[in-house]
């Protein structure tokens, strides 16, 4: 089914079980040329009912047709805020499907894949280089499983000293990943209040010597530089504590300066936001961590080490936590990352990070007298406004999707929770002043239509394949499975 409209062909795609026709088949499988063997009867499920019978074309065209309707950082601007969804260059993805990285299997020797291990070994000494840690493991599946594994390692270093914390200081503008990470690790999370800021003051009010870490991000979720970092770094390590940071905004420091020289222990990187690998879809992401020189010896197992002129996994780290993911985590977003460093070579990054701070401003410049800009403090990355400035009783959800009717993937609402109604967003190094200027323009149509015409928001989207939700009915009573009429 389709139809046309001002925007062109628009595909009304039917779910595979309308389209099957019984009898109809997809495949032509050879002669079985082994003897058949039955499995287990506790193997076999009955026959799934109405199960589809689709022809090869069918199954293309569906999927094919379907794939039309995503939206990724390849079809257009992208502006979550927190997320860095910058463009990802092809090259890398080149790069990682090289036969030689593609085709060798996770447990051949260290002997024979020196070229992955050499690969890993240079990724770690650029990542430490980037960030000023003394060692890296590139074991975790993704941001939050390293914030996992460094909240492990904070918590075997007191353990190696004898001493038992049970409370962990995260600032209330964090993300929702380090409370969670923190809680895992059996911590007691303790609040600290800011004001776009976090302050000394507000760290020493909670600080105590059951304290075992701080969890801070920085820039922080406000898209703004905890600008007494040094200082309350000074403070937490005075009273026996370690400073985690939460390294999802690296993107706006990378090549200017660095956490490990201002007195953060232990900091997660996300290869997909900062070093524009893949990001979202479900697909394997990547979050090594970055330790300084005492907490390396619970660092996860193996690493890579160098001997020599040769490369192999060290296991034999006494203290370590343990292994935190198969094998050596996933290595083909490692190899696209590495490629990313050599593409853009130190001044690269660091122009990267110049331009992801201008285009941010570029934004809050030329928006800020529509919405409202909660904190005047000047912006890094992103940029986050609110509803305030709204007339008619609009709201930030009418204005992200109106924005879909313009062509423009939301950015990120209703967080940092700090902010009511909060609207963030971050533009990354990748969008032209083009791009940037269309985009504003069709927030400030919005800002006006929320004046003029705010039933036309409140109805929004109009020109979507999906329309609006009835939310409280979807929460209420969903639909959670197919069911033929």
């Amino acid at each position: 089914m389709s139809r046309t409209d001002s925007r062109g062909l628009v595909l009304d795609e039917k779910l595979l079980f309308e389209l099957t026709v019984p009898g109809r088949v997809g495949y032509s499988l050879p002669q079985c040329d082994v003897p058949e063997a039955a499995p287990a009867a506790t193997l076999v499920r009955d026959e799934i009912a109405d199960f589809p019978e689709l022809s090869e074309v069918d199954v293309v065209r569906h999927y094919t047709r379907l794939s039309t309707w995503n939206y990724g950082v390849d079809s257009g601007f992208y502006p979550l805020g927190s997320c860095t969804m910058k463009y990802n260059p092809k090259v890398n993805e080149q790069s990682a499907r090289l036969p030689g990285f593609t085709e060798l299997h996770p447990q051949v020797p260290d002997h024979l894949s020196q070229g992955a291990l050499e690969l890993m070994y240079l990724l770690q000494q650029d990542l430490a280089e980037i960030s000023g840690f003394s060692a890296i493991t590139l074991q975790p599946a993704a941001g939050a499983q390293g914030e996992f594994a460094g909240m492990l390692m904070i918590r075997a270093w007191h353990e190696s000293r004898g001493q038992e914390r049970h409370k962990v200081i995260i600032p209330d503008t964090a993300h929702g990943t380090n409370p969670a990470s923190a809680a895992l690790c059996a911590f007691d999370v303790v609040t600290a209040s800011s004001d776009g800021i976090l302050s000394k003051d507000a760290v020493a009010a909670v600080m105590d010597d059951d304290v075992a870490a701080l969890m801070v991000t920085n820039p922080n979720t406000l898209g703004l530089f905890e600008s007494e970092i040094r200082e309350i770094c000074d403070l937490v390590h005075e009273r026996g504590g370690l400073v985690y940071c939460d390294g999802a905004n690296l993107n706006a420091q990378m090549g200017i300066s660095r956490p490990g020289d201002i007195g953060i222990d232990v900091m997660h990187f996300n290869l997909h936001k900062t070093f524009a690998t893949p990001h979202g879809g479900g697909g394997p992401g990547s979050g090594p961590v970055g330790v300084v020189e005492k907490l390396m010896p619970f660092l996860p197992v193996p690493i890579v080490v160098k001997e020599d002129d040769r490369f192999r996994l060290d296991y034999d780290l006494k203290q370590s936590i343990g292994r935190v993911k198969g094998f050596s985590g996933h290595f083909g977003i490692l190899v696209r990352a590495y490629t990313y460093i050599l593409t853009m070579g130190g001044e690269g990054l660091k122009r990267a990070t110049e331009m992801a701070v201008l285009n941010a401003n570029y934004l809050r410049a030329r928006l800020e007298d529509a919405y409202d800009l909660p904190y005047k403090q000047r912006s890094l990355h992103e940029v986050v406004f609110s509803e305030a400035a709204l007339e008619n009783d609009c709201h930030t959800l009418d204005v992200a999707k109106r924005l879909i009717d313009y062509g423009y993937h939301p950015p990120t609402i209703y967080f940092p929770l700090v902010v009511r109604g909060a609207l963030m967003i971050e533009p990354t190094e990748t969008e032209s002043k083009q791009v940037l200027d269309e985009f504003c323009d069709a927030l400030l149509a919005i800002a006006e239509e929320a004046k003029q015409s705010p039933e036309l928001l409140k109805q929004a989207p109009v020109r979507a394949k999906v329309k609006r939700l009835d939310e409280a009915t979807a929460a209420r009573k969903p639909k959670l499975r197919w069911v033929r009429d």
